[in-house]
């Protein structure tokens, strides 16, 4: 375990240093000099310091004697409360320790109380112990439980002795990767280790151990006093706690909880332990009961309530539920202007959905709190690439790189900034050095072949991507490899991009010509693609229509009036990610937060342009019916239904003219941008009062140059677009053709969907126009070249 040691005998010289007058206190005018001192590049105006003067006097005014000021143990809590950085602080000021304490923070072995029958002293117990066993507010209480302690310290060290003599004792070094940067502790907190331990459950030692751990459990239950057992289970959970033996550990915090359900703590450190055994949605739950008592507790539990936010907000990011995790950082970062943890976290989570600039300001913020802070370096380059400054962005991934050299995911990052920028060499480099860390990355892997194959590196390449097939064995691999083999065969010359595409040619759109009314326009093609590709991300595609009208008739909203003052069903966007969450129940975390991000950025920024975080919900569920899994007829039923649904239209069947003529243009601005942005200026303001019925709303909705026509080539790509076509691959991309097949009747060249909707075809055909016939499967390219040939008589077969 960790002992108190350096780490407070680091605050107490910084006490020491401005504590001018001696009389055990910091004052306003010392507490000024000290913030002033450690921030020695921040210019604070009179006023900046005063609210940071009054934040600390308010928030630890349990530590304030009288005026003296806060107190040694009241600058301690500040530290370990995440408003500064303790090492940071003592390097910036240039002290050092004295030569008296350099040896304090050795551990010292914990000596035995009934299986040796050995008694300690109170300075043998804080020589020995954790910072939390002897703070004053959250440490050990009865002597009864220093007992119970020191045995189960003896019988987590044969525990481990035995695990590590039979190999099974592992310890794993998490450096490389992100730091969650949650608050682990309440009060003062121990450091835990960079290692993460695995401890093998399944043999006889460790089934000793849970048995010799149910007689001290039970030692505590058997106290004299509810009080005494609960310090007696709080203790033992946090002691398991600091060994990583966090199931045993849930179990005593969870006792704790039932003999004291008002107390913040053991809910907290429930939390904690069911965060760490990958259990989000319990950890959330926990994290608000402790939220609940703290904030029933008045200013009791005041000063703990940003570490409940942050742990809540990470709970929450757990579950996917990234837009609620931000409100969470917010309020954390509110109540604690220096968590730099908290302001990172909120950055983090921004930029997980699509929020650039916010996420770009709160992780500079964070960066100027903590300049060494690796992580937020990492996801601020992620963040401004994403906005397009990618020479910044290179810099700041290269600050990552250079604080913790072997932090992969800004390694990884930084070869994909490469990778868009064409820099294949300097792409391979990194992903090279991310495979160094981790060598079962398969995502670096397949970029490493993709960067070296732009790179001319083909052989390499190749070894590259059996590599990658030893570690996964996805289709899109072995179409890489189809791929490889294409290019080698051809020995097309690489078209300046990473995929080995072939030299082409761009055909003005007036040149693509059809055969017939059954091959799809090329426009059509281009915007359907965008809407198939979105419905992948969303998987609103696996998301039955149905589930819409379920939503409305079983959970409805409260009319508001937010914005323009028309009454609506709006709500916050953290509500909305509520909605969705029940929508795409079958979605991983993970992958319902790359939903959100793209439901927020292509959907919600154009419902929510002024940023007021509301949305209209029957407007919203009209959007997305058109693109949910059920018949067409069904998807615009429900659309129309959800327009009903909107307090503005309740007149029986019928909905305003002007909300049909609004939910057309929301349509087209979302899902067809070349044409509906200039569209979306004349929404607001209509004043056609008619009303529409359903027959007249699919005329509207069907029209092909003002509506939303588009949706018979989208229903043909969801039906079709995993068709393979045999052999054939396509002239321009020479990737095996998914989808429809394109073929031009005069050349006999094949595109595919994507080269076909962006005008490309082989420059070794040039034509005054290309005329193309499309095949949706290689049975219909059959069946057509069947009918091309002479019938045969019966006598012929």
């Amino acid at each position: 375990m960790t002992t108190r040691g350096t780490r407070s005998e680091k605050v107490k010289r910084i006490f020491q240093q401005f504590d001018g007058n001696r009389d055990g206190g910091l004052n306003r005018d010392e507490m000024a000099a000290l913030v002033v001192a450690v921030n020695p590049r921040v210019k604070f105006s009179e006023e900046q310091i005063n609210a940071i003067l009054d934040e600390v006097f308010r928030t630890y005014g349990e530590f304030i004697d009288g005026e003296k000021g806060l107190t040694y143990d009241g600058l301690l809590r500040t530290y370990d409360d995440g408003a500064g950085d303790v090492d940071r602080d003592f390097d910036a000021l240039e002290l050092e320790l004295n030569g008296d304490n350099k040896g304090s923070s050795i551990e010292v072995e914990a000596s035995s109380s009934s299986i040796v029958d050995e008694r300690v002293i109170e300075s043998q117990k804080k020589q020995r112990t954790a910072d939390w066993a002897v703070s004053p507010n959250h440490g050990i209480v009865f002597d009864d439980t220093w007992k119970i302690v020191d045995d189960l310290e003896i019988l987590i060290k044969r525990l481990k002795a035995k695990q590590a003599k039979d190999g099974k004792y592992k310890a794993d070094n998490f450096d490389a990767f992100s730091d969650a940067g949650w608050s682990r502790e309440l009060g003062p907190s121990s450091e835990i280790s960079d290692k993460r331990v695995f401890w093998e459950e399944s043999g006889s030692d460790y089934a000793l151990f849970v048995k010799e751990l149910g007689v001290l459990r039970s030692r505590a239950d058997g106290a004299r006093s509810r009080e005494e057992a609960f310090d007696g289970h709080m203790a033992i959970g946090r002691v398991l706690y600091d060994h990583q033996l966090f199931k045993e550990a849930l179990v005593s915090f969870k006792r704790a909880c039932e003999l004291q359900p008002v107390d913040v703590r053991p809910h907290f450190r429930a939390g904690n332990c069911l965060y760490v055994l990958g259990k989000y949605k319990e950890a959330k739950e926990e994290f608000l009961l402790a939220l609940e008592a703290a904030e029933a507790g008045g200013n009791q539990w005041g000063y703990l309530l940003p570490q409940i936010y942050v742990n809540l907000g990470i709970a929450l990011e757990g579950e996917g539920m990234v837009l609620s995790a931000c409100e969470y950082y917010r309020e954390a970062a509110i109540l604690c202007p220096t968590h730099f943890r908290a302001l990172k976290l909120l950055g983090s989570a921004l930029f997980g959905v699509g929020e650039y600039k916010a996420a770009v300001k709160a992780l500079e913020e964070a960066i100027f709190m903590k300049p060494d802070f690796a992580d937020a370096h990492c996801d601020l380059a992620s963040a401004l690439h994403a906005m397009g400054d990618d020479e910044k962005a290179i810099e700041v991934f290269q600050k990552a790189i250079d604080l913790k050299p072997g932090h992969v995911d800004a390694l990884y990052n930084l070869g994909g900034l490469y990778m868009d920028l064409g820099r294949f060499q300097r792409a391979s480099e990194m992903y090279t050095r991310v495979l160094a860390v981790w060598p079962n990355h398969w995502r670096a892997q397949l970029n490493r072949a993709v960067s070296l194959l732009g790179a001319g590196e083909t052989e390499e390449a190749k070894k590259a991507l059996k590599e990658a097939l030893k570690l996964t064995n996805r289709v899109e691999l072995h179409d890489a490899i189809s791929h490889l083999k294409q290019i080698q065969k051809k020995k097309v010359k690489g078209n300046g991009g990473a995929n080995g595409e072939g030299v082409f040619v761009i055909v003005e759109p007036s040149k693509f010509k059809r055969l017939n009314d059954k091959t799809t326009l090329r426009q059509d093609l281009a915007n359907a693609l965008q809407i198939r590709a979105f419905q992948r991300i969303t998987r609103l595609s696996r998301c039955d229509v149905e589930l819409l009208k379920k939503e409305m008739s079983e959970n409805d909203v409260p009319v508001s009036y937010s914005g323009g003052g028309v009454p609506e069903k709006s709500i916050r966007k953290p509500n909305l990610e509520e909605v969705l969450r029940r929508l795409l129940n079958f979605l991983k975390p993970e992958t319902f937060q790359g939903a959100v991000k793209a439901i927020n950025e292509r959907i919600l920024s154009v419902f929510d342009e002024t940023g007021q975080g509301r949305v209209d919900l029957g407007m919203f569920y009209a959007i997305l019916a058109p693109i949910c899994s059920g018949n067409p007829e069904k998807r615009k039923r429900v659309a129309f239904d959800a327009l009903l649904w909107r307090p503005v239209s309740e007149s029986g069947s019928q909905i305003k003219a002007a909300d049909a003529v609004t939910f057309i243009k929301f349509l087209r601005a979302i899902y067809v941008p070349s044409h509906g942005v200039s569209e979306m200026l004349e929404v607001h303001g209509e004043a056609d009062s008619s009303m529409v019925s359903f027959k007249e709303f699919l005329v509207m909705f069907d029209d092909p140059d003002w509506g939303f026509g588009i949706m018979s080539t989208l229903m043909k790509l969801e039906s079709g677009d995993r068709n393979r076509h045999g052999h054939y691959v396509c002239s321009v991309c020479r990737y095996p053709i998914i989808g429809s097949r394109f073929k031009e009747i005069k050349s006999h060249f094949s595109l595919c969907n994507q080269c076909y909707s962006e005008g490309k075809v082989p420059p070794a055909f040039k034509q005054d126009e290309y005329i193309f016939k499309e095949y949706g499967s290689e049975a219909e390219a059959m069946k057509d070249k069947c009918t091309c040939l002479p019938l045969q008589s019966h006598n012929d077969r």
